[in-house]
């Protein structure tokens, strides 16, 4: 399997590229070629527009690649989403791609133009953990477990396909736009991170306010990390907050989900569970 790995949002650190190229050299089962653009620094983003959109449109139309892996998350896909879904290129058709956290503006249109896509980690991750980046290292291996093996351990353990997962805060972002998909009987799973309680809060209540949100089968919380301080405080944490705003409407809660921004983020493909 080839697999090529593009940065629609923010620059790849070239230590982490370098731990990746090494954890696939080990495996020997896949081949990983990561664009130039991946390295592009233009202010906050892998190089401006143009060039995140020619370089994912370049991988989406080479067919010599099976799968492509975004880089890392950050902001900035939502920004050539539309553009790259235009008119798609016949072997973009026959590709997995994954990404999480701001790759999900992606994941949602690519998806509900009928392709495969995956939530699950990225290259970025290789260099998350505090002891000799074991932790990172599982990440990738995980990733590439399912777009290499279709590996069912890869997996969130609890999964009920048809399957979503979303940051909150993309998720919020992208309903009502062209990237939205049909969330009907969807077991839909989110986590955030960096975010003060109060926005939690606000962002469940535009969320659950969706009629297409509303038709979920069930939605489940993942991880919500490094929770910004309330001044005053909050009163309550993440899981009354998702908890109350299902009850108010109608959708049922599912409980707790293995995904977050971190090394133990596990892969939740979208739709049906391919065999």
């Amino acid at each position: 399997m080839r697999i090529a790995v593009v940065a629609p949002s923010c620059t790849l650190k070239r230590e982490a590229a370098a731990a990746v190229e090494a954890i696939v050299a080990g495996r020997g089962d896949c081949e990983l070629v990561v664009h130039p653009q991946c390295f592009l620094s233009d202010g906050h983003f892998a190089g401006p527009d143009e060039a995140r959109l020619a370089a994912l449109r370049e991988v989406m139309a080479d067919p010599a690649f099976d799968a492509v892996w975004f880089a890392r998350g950050g902001y900035g896909s939502n920004r050539i989403a539309e553009a790259a879904l235009a008119d798609l290129p016949d072997p973009a058709r026959g590709k997995t791609y994954m990404g999480y956290s701001d790759a999900g503006f992606l994941l949602a249109g690519l998806y509900k133009s009928g392709l495969s896509v995956a939530w699950g980690p990225m290259p970025q991750d290789a260099l998350r953990g505090d002891h000799g980046l074991q932790e990172g290292t599982a990440a990738i291996n995980r990733a590439l477990d399912w777009l290499v093996r279709r590996d069912l351990s890869a997996l969130e353990t609890d999964l009920k396909a048809p399957a979503m997962a979303f940051n909150l805060t993309v998720l919020s972002n992208l309903l009502g736009t062209s990237l939205e998909p049909d969330f009907t009987g969807v077991d839909l799973l989110i986590e955030d991170v960096s975010e003060h309680l109060y926005r939690i809060d606000r962002t469940m209540f535009h969320v659950t306010a969706s009629p297409n949100i509303r038709r979920v089968a069930r939605l489940r919380l993942g991880r919500v990390g490094d929770i910004q301080e309330n001044d005053p405080a909050f009163g309550t944490d993440e899981e009354p907050i998702v908890e109350d705003w299902c009850r108010r409407s109608g959708i049922p809660y599912g409980g707790r989900a293995d995904i977050g921004h971190d090394g133990r983020n596990r892969v939740v493909p979208f739709g049906p569970i391919p065999q």
